[in-house]
């Protein structure tokens, strides 16, 4: 495997530029779904080779109960420095899966509690409660999505601007941004490296939401207002693994952004500029990843393989 294995660790760094560019020259369509994509594939890439080096790590300690072959010398060289490596990733494992659990159990007991909040209420697509906090937010369920808002909001905002509210939380619902938001969240957590493409696409689900809103409402002003009103009175949504109206973040660049043209939705940005550029260093990245951490999959089977007594 050599140094191969060590790769798929460090090249999520090659997503940096377009993480902090896309927010800025991309469509927030194209934005979120590319760097939700290349935060995946990272993550799972390096996951793999964690994985790898836990199994070196692994058959080194005794008691285990992996075959004595593969403790032997010829299976360790093919790690660089395997006493090291080897062990260290066994406690990096379990902190990966101990902190992806912890984010998934957290998030199914917020969506639970946030339906259980909702009994009683009429069945409608809109919940409005009776709360002198004001937030509102998109809550996904099983049988019906729905949107959750307060009177204290309502209270601050006049119609068009309610009109506008609503929009925003139906493009969260119907574009299931909660499961973007949900996957960089875990790729974050297995690669710390890609932390800066969770806070992007924190932000351009936002904004995607907003151009959705922009274009139904007819008025792009009207929305950077409900946004600049609600940002004012609001502290956020109690629920934080799901997207809000004045969700936490750079509500100015989202209302500067408003105010200006509607963005040119693009698949892929052109070669020849900052952004296309980066985009490509990171989808190269990605692709030496993956090979990386293919290659090393398959050489070390090999070599346990072979190892293996019969």
């Amino acid at each position: 495997m050599g140094v191969f294995v060590f790769l798929p660790l460090v090249l999520p760094l090659t997503a940096w530029p377009i993480a902090r560019l896309a927010e800025q020259h991309l469509h927030p369509r194209t934005a979120t779904r590319l760097l939700t994509g290349l935060a995946g594939a990272m993550a799972t890439c390096s996951s793999v080779c964690l994985g790898l080096l836990m199994v070196v790590g692994t058959a080194q300690l005794p008691g285990n109960p992996l075959p004595d072959g593969w403790s032997d010398p010829e299976v360790r060289e093919a790690v660089p420095y395997d006493e090291v490596a080897g062990r260290a990733a066994v406690p990096a494992l379990l902190v990966v899966v101990a902190a992806c659990g912890g984010t998934l159990w957290r998030h199914w007991r917020m969506r639970r509690r946030a339906h259980r909040a909702l009994a009683g209420l009429p069945g409608t697509e809109v919940a409005v409660l009776p709360d002198e906090a004001p937030y509102a937010y998109a809550l996904p369920g099983k049988a019906r999505d729905r949107i959750v808002v307060t009177t204290a909001l309502l209270s601050c905002l006049e119609p068009a601007e309610r009109r506008a509210l609503f929009a925003h939380e139906r493009a969260h619902l119907t574009a299931r941004h909660h499961r973007f938001l949900l996957a960089v969240r875990l790729a974050a957590h297995a690669n710390p490296f890609l932390y800066p493409l969770r806070t992007a696409v924190s932000y351009t689900t936002e904004r995607w939401a907003d151009e959705e809103a922009a274009e139904l409402v007819g008025r792009r002003r009207t929305v950077a207002r409900a946004i600049g009103k609600a940002a004012l009175v609001s502290r956020g949504t109690p629920v934080p693994t799901l997207a809000g109206f004045a969700a936490p973040g750079p509500v100015p660049r989202r209302v500067a952004a408003l105010l200006a043209p509607a963005p040119a939705a693009r698949y892929w940005p052109s070669v020849f500029t900052a952004v296309g550029a980066a985009a490509w260093t990171a989808a190269a990245g990605t692709a030496v990843s993956a090979m990386s951490s293919a290659n090393s999959a398959l050489t070390l089977a090999v070599i346990l393989h072979a190892a293996t007594p019969l």
